[in-house]
Parts: C-alpha cells; structure tokens; sequence
C-alpha cells in the first residue's frame, strides 16, 4: 500500500434511534495488540451495554490485518458494515467500536445496518485525518555551525526532522518522500550542504 489515511486523535460520537444508544469510539492504533488492548477497555467501560461491536485496519509492515464482529447482533449488520466504511475511506491504524444500549424496539437488520454505518461515518467525519505516504528514513551527522542551513533546507525540501541529539556533532533522524531521495543524495555528495555523515535506515510510512 503505498499509502492509507489514519486519524489524529480519538472520536466519541452517539447517535439514538428508536430509544437505542449508538456510541461510536473510532481510536487511533498503532497495530493488532493495541487494537484488542483497546477493545477490552471499551467492553470494560460499556459492560452493561447490550452488543460492543468491532471493526479494524491496522498494518502489519506493508500488509493490513483487519477484524470485525457483530458482538451478539444479527450476522452482518454491524462488523461488517463499519469495517467497510473503514476500507471505502482508506483508513488504517484505526479501530471503531459502537457500543449499543438496547431501547426495547427492535430495529430490523436493515435499521441496524444504517445505524451502526451512520454513527461510524459520522465519528470518521467528525475526526482529523493524517495521510500517510511511504517515504525514506535517514540518519544524518552535521557539525553545529551548519544546522540552521540544514533546518531550513529540509523546510524547503519538505524533510521532517523527527529526532535531534546533541553530541559532539549533531545527529538527526529526517524522514522525506522517496521522490526526495535522490535530491538529498546528490546534495550531499556535491556538498551542496554540509552533511558529515548518511546513513538510510529504509521505507517507512511517514
């Protein structure tokens, strides 16, 4: 996948239809362990709701793992649904739990499809997307009087410096979009700036 859209932050959204409760938690995970982690402290949380129903996308180095489950209500029309919505939107590293309080009307399976889809959406509207692209991880080595040239260079170039530590030189972790590599590479080697040391650690999303 070259890349997926993920979340910036949790969403809690509810919807009610016919006296039932919809509570919709989209979280921001970073893989499975912490999706099913997540899961726990939602059911945890919402023991005396009638149905905590699941859907998610996470990646697994370049492959996805998904999930879904109904959690009680009829086969199809909860899991399912929201798990599409996650795929039709491209979402990944992200896990949605509607969390159903029982208001005594049944709603059909056609009514339980659009309200458990229409909280899912509504949480994915309501949430600030990040895109996420594969892109290229280096570390590199500067001296102190070229690191305000460095900085600025990488605001130009769109580089993300993601970690600096200060010791005799300075050390930075940069992340840039693999159309970028080869500019930053020919910089380097024709000292168009003034890099000790490269090293590319590989492909990461970014």
């Amino acid at each position: 996948m070259e890349e997926y859209i993920t979340i910036e932050e949790n969403v809690i959204e509810e919807l009610t239809e016919k006296k039932s409760r919809f509570i919709a938690n989209l979280i921001k995970v970073e893989n499975k362990e912490e999706a099913e982690e997540k899961i726990k402290g939602i059911k945890k949380k919402y023991h005396d709701a009638r149905h905590n129903c699941i859907a998610y996308r996470v990646m697994d180095e370049e492959a996805i793992i998904e999930k879904s489950s109904d959690d009680g209500e009829p086969s199809g029309t909860a899991g399912a649904p929201m798990l599409n919505i996650l795929q039709k939107n491209n979402l990944c590293n992200v896990l949605v739990v509607v969390t159903r309080y029982f208001g005594g009307i049944l709603l059909g399976t056609g009514g339980l499809v659009r309200a458990y889809s229409d909280v899912t959406i509504n949480s994915i509207d309501k949430a600030k997307k990040i895109r996420k692209i594969i892109g290229i991880e280096f570390k590199v080595k500067l001296e102190y009087s070229n690191f305000e040239k460095f900085k600025y260079y990488c605001k130009i170039n769109e580089i993300n410096i993601v970690k600096t530590e200060y010791f005799e030189d300075i050390v930075c972790n940069i992340e840039l979009k693999e159309k970028i590599k080869t500019r930053l590479i020919s910089d380097f080697e024709t000292k168009k700036i003034n890099i000790k040391e490269m090293q590319e650690f590989g492909k990461k999303y970014i």
